[in-house]
């Protein structure tokens, strides 16, 4: 069997590309096709592929200004052909379920999110307190418009969706009209562990520097409660989170190179930017935290299972995937309100109490990446066993 696979961009080891790379080892002769790729920045597994790229792949600074050429991805997806193939399998939150393939050939699309910009979103992106204003209103609304005018449009052509969550999947069903079927995604259980070093009192943030990952609410919140707070990612959002850090009242923030490796942080409020992390360097992180904090809505949210795994508490938005994947008062702190104070209680709540870090990783384990495999290929064998045609 001739296998596609297909994923919106290549830029970063994340959550969808941890689901990309289990579909490489289950099909490790599939080819691979993307909108762009930024060599070396994914795993070697997935590096290794033959890589197809669209021709936002040549435009200037694609993979760090990808939105400026949003409207240009309808187009960009159709460049791909899928003649010869058996089965494709997408995954996307973004533009490339989006693809066409042959009637007799089924796309089955693991969907992280309906379009985000075009969707429920657009404010964190390219709302008033973004762009202006006027740009908000009369440039970026019409774009994020027709563009989820054909979100909504091409979601046809997927003949089965995968969801990684039920949150995504009840936002699937709102905007695409369409069922899909729950997978949670990969968590590497063996591997995020508990152990030492023993937690300290700072806070942890594991995240791209994204608008409506509201990283800035966590920057309030540990400047409200007093905590330090160490920030692990990259992201087109450092240089504004950075310097919302330098204008909070005894928050200053540490950036990369000024942090020596092994010394703990200050005993003050702080805020230190690490920079991507992965591999050994993440799971210490993790294991030294107080808690790790998930301050906006997500989709799922792999980050804080990777944390109950190492047997750290989790500080979530009770909005999303967090509901799913943190029980309040046994693997974390739930809070309901968007705003500083509501977090900051929320801190205090985890600080002050104890978490049992085997029961943790125990309920981590529901995520795991074992399940997740077991789960890709029962839905994929049932979509094969239906014949062309068939759609759910």
């Amino acid at each position: 069997m001739r296998v596609a696979l297909v994923h919106d961009w290549l830029t970063g080891m994340r959550g969808g590309e941890k689901v990309l790379e289990v579909l490489c080892e289950l099909y490790p002769d599939a080819d691979l096709f993307t909108l762009f790729h930024t060599r070396g920045s994914v795993s070697p597994l997935i590096e290794q592929r033959r890589i197809e790229t669209s021709f936002v792949q040549h435009l200037p600074f694609a993979s760090r200004r990808y939105r400026w050429y949003l409207p240009l991805f309808p187009l960009a997806v159709r460049q791909f052909g899928f003649d010869g193939y058996d089965l494709v399998l997408s995954t996307s939150h973004c533009a490339v379920k989006a693809i066409r393939t042959p009637r007799h050939v089924p796309h089955i699309c693991y969907c992280h999110s309906p379009m985000r910009y075009a969707w429920d979103q657009f404010d964190a992106y390219f709302g008033p307190d973004r762009v202006g204003p006027l740009t908000s209103r009369f440039v970026y609304r019409p774009i994020m418009g027709a563009l989820a005018h054909w979100d909504a449009a091409t979601a046809p052509r997927v003949t089965r969706f995968i969801a990684n969550s039920a949150y995504v999947a009840g936002r699937i069903r709102r905007y695409y009209g369409r069922a899909a079927t729950v997978v949670y995604p990969p968590v590497d259980t063996v591997f995020f562990q508990p152990g030492p070093p023993a937690a300290e009192r700072h806070f942890l943030i594991v995240s791209a520097l994204v608008p409506y990952k509201r990283i800035e609410l966590a920057i309030d919140a540990c400047a409200l409660a007093g905590v330090p707070l160490r920030i692990a990612g990259d992201g087109p959002d450092r240089a504004r989170l950075e310097a919302r850090a330098m204008s909070m009242p005894g928050l200053k923030p540490r950036p990369t190179s000024q942090v020596t490796p092994g010394l703990k942080p200050q005993p003050t409020s702080q805020v230190t930017f690490l920079g991507p992390l992965t591999g050994d360097a993440l799971r210490e992180e993790y294991r030294r935290a107080c808690a790790v904090l998930l301050p906006g809505e997500e989709d799922f949210g792999i980050v804080p299972v990777e944390a109950q795994a190492c047997g750290r508490p989790v500080v979530a938005y009770a909005r999303g995937g967090a509901l799913e994947t943190v029980e309040d008062g046994v693997t974390g702190a739930l809070f309901a309100d968007l705003d500083a104070r509501s977090m900051a209680a929320a801190l205090a709540r985890v600080a002050s109490s104890r978490f049992d870090a085997p029961r943790l990783h125990a309920h981590a384990e529901r995520f795991s990446r074992a399940r997740h495999v077991d789960g890709m290929r029962a839905v994929i064998a049932d979509t094969l066993a239906a014949g062309p045609g068939a759609q759910w």
